[in-house]
């Protein structure tokens, strides 16, 4: 309706100058016709004046004429051809008269005419703004009704937001499940049983599985940080899991509907669904994707532009205000699933990969891809949407701002350009470790025998880390690895960790089965963040 007011109102307005113009023109053809009016009543009396000279010389010639002696007289006299000019003025006076006469009858038609058009185009106005009164009355009444519907969305999408975090709090901000992978045909089945969060059949698909991953990129679009970590033996099933099928030739599987899609392309485009969900929020989404190598940090998108490893590498740092940082970590805003998707596939096709007695293409890094969610400079969507936002995380400059300094990526302007500063909202971290695995087992020598003891190492740490939350330590051994140092911001806080447990069903695995579940035992014994009754507490710098 506010919109049928306004072209109702512009309408009106045309109307109302179209008529005006129309008045003007009237006004400015009676003042012509009154000109000439005025100059042919000069002329007639001219005319006059005229007339009443020659009728005064007229006079004074006939005694002349009649006192003059007879042959004067015969002489042809002046009196006929003033006569003659007398009666022509007269023919003039009376053709002025008759034109002054008609064209004043003309010019009082337009006046009367212009006179109606006004009075009818006062009328119309009058209407034009009687009915501009109603519609701009009942546009006030549809402000205010959609003031207060505003007022109550967003107190109920706070509402919604504070009782799906305390859901999410409920279930554990540290949830474990497992998943069995289907028995092969040279395995035998392992029967013994286990309990976990979730325990994922060999037969249920990876829609079932991401299923549940989907409330937790609803607490990402609110702002918490998120990681989705699978653990387990080497070949288990957690590139499976994470990633979906894929060969060396093609790492993960085309674009579209797909079956086996794992969860991180599922996740990429249930996450710019939710984006495009509310574009007021302004999110935007820079991918970096890592790889900890023999306990080093390898950025895979610079070495995707051909720069040397020993480039690519990488270290994570505690600023003297404890909070972690990547220096020159490249990162590339991407705007669709479909770019995600292609940016990781470029990258994974260089990651560390070693054929084993276990597995063809046993992965000997821990991959690491970090979607940052960073709300842009630029102004947009109501105050209150602005002020129902849960506050972004601070801290992290070198990781939150896209003019930080990255590998292979200048900030844009010149060098003392101020950039305009974007906060950094959440991490989305899509963790794929390397499988655990007994050197005996998988056969391993030399440096890929090294590999497996630092792959061991950091799993082990990361174990180390989960027991001291467990059991509140003062002391959180972060830094004892690249791996969890890495990965600080989503292990502590009030951030939400998916542990995915990859096991083998078969027995000969039975002892790196154990250790797996015992792993995601401790990790389900960390408490953190549990609901309340309460709105949750404010978030604090990390």
């Amino acid at each position: 309706m506010p919109a049928q007011a306004g072209r109702w109102g512009r309408f009106s307005e045309h109307q109302a100058r179209q008529l005006q113009r129309q008045v003007q023109a009237k006004e400015e053809r009676i003042v012509e016709l009154e000109m000439e009016n005025a100059v042919l009543h000069l002329r007639l009396a001219q005319c006059r004046g005229m007339t009443g000279e020659a009728g005064s010389a007229a006079a004074g010639l006939c005694p002349r004429c009649l006192e003059q002696d007879p042959p004067r007289r015969s002489t042809p006299p002046a009196a006929p051809q003033l006569h003659r000019g007398v009666q022509k003025l007269k023919q003039d006076i009376k053709a002025l008269r008759a034109s002054s006469l008609a064209a004043f009858r003309a010019c009082w038609e337009h006046l009367q005419d212009g006179l109606s058009a006004v009075e009818a185009a006062v009328q119309g106005a009058q209407l034009c703004h009687q009915a501009l009164l109603a519609w701009q009355s009942k546009v006030g009444q549809l402000e205010r009704s959609l003031q207060e519907a505003d007022a109550r969305y967003q107190l109920e999408k706070q509402k919604r937001r504070v009782l799906h975090n305390r859901l999410v709090e409920l279930k554990g901000n540290i949830r474990v499940h497992c998943r069995i992978r289907p028995l092969l045909p040279f395995d035998k089945e392992f029967g013994d049983p286990a309990s976990q969060d979730r325990v994922y059949g060999p037969e249920e698909s990876q829609q079932v599985v991401f299923g549940d991953v989907c409330p937790l990129l609803t607490s990402l679009i609110d702002g918490y940080n998120v990681c989705i970590m699978a653990y387990g033996q080497t070949g288990c099933g957690k590139s499976y899991t994470m990633l979906g099928p894929h060969s060396k030739e093609e790492r993960i599987p085309p674009w579209g509907p797909h079956s086996d899609l794992g969860i991180m392309p599922r996740a990429a485009a249930e996450l710019f669904r939710l984006i495009a969900e509310n574009p007021s929020r302004r999110l935007q989404v820079d991918l970096s994707i890592v790889e900890v190598y023999n306990n080093n940090i390898f950025d895979l998108l610079a070495k995707a532009r051909g720069m040397a490893a020993s480039g690519c590498r990488r270290e994570a740092l505690t600023t003297k205000d404890a909070r972690r940082e990547v220096p020159l970590l490249t990162r590339e805003p991407v705007h669709s699933a479909e770019d995600f998707v292609a940016l990781a596939a470029g990258s994974l096709r260089l990651r560390a990969e070693l054929a084993t007695l276990v597995h063809a293409r046993s992965s000997r890094s821990h991959l690491i891809i970090t979607a940052t969610l960073t709300r842009g400079p630029a102004a947009g969507g109501s105050p209150a949407d602005q002020q129902a936002e849960r506050p972004p995380l601070e801290g992290r400059p070198a990781s939150g701002s896209r003019g930080g300094a990255s590998c292979g990526r200048a900030p844009a302007g010149s060098p003392g350009a101020q950039q305009p500063k974007e906060q950094v909202h959440a991490k989305l971290q899509l963790v794929d470790l390397a499988g655990s695995e007994c050197a005996g087992v998988s056969g391993v020598t030399g440096s890929a025998l090294r590999e497996t003891s630092f792959i061991n190492r950091s799993l082990a740490a990361l174990a180390d880390v989960l027991g001291a939350l467990s059991e509140r330590r003062g002391h959180i051994p972060y830094r004892n690895s690249q791996l969890t140092h890495f990965l600080q911001d989503v292990l502590g806080g009030d951030a939400k960790l998916l542990v995915m447990l990859c096991v083998s069903p078969c027995r000969k695995h039975v002892a790196e089965t154990l250790r797996c579940l015992g792993f995601g035992a401790r990790a389900r014994q960390v408490q953190r963040g549990q609901a309340s009754g309460g709105s949750p507490a404010p978030r604090k710098p990390r």
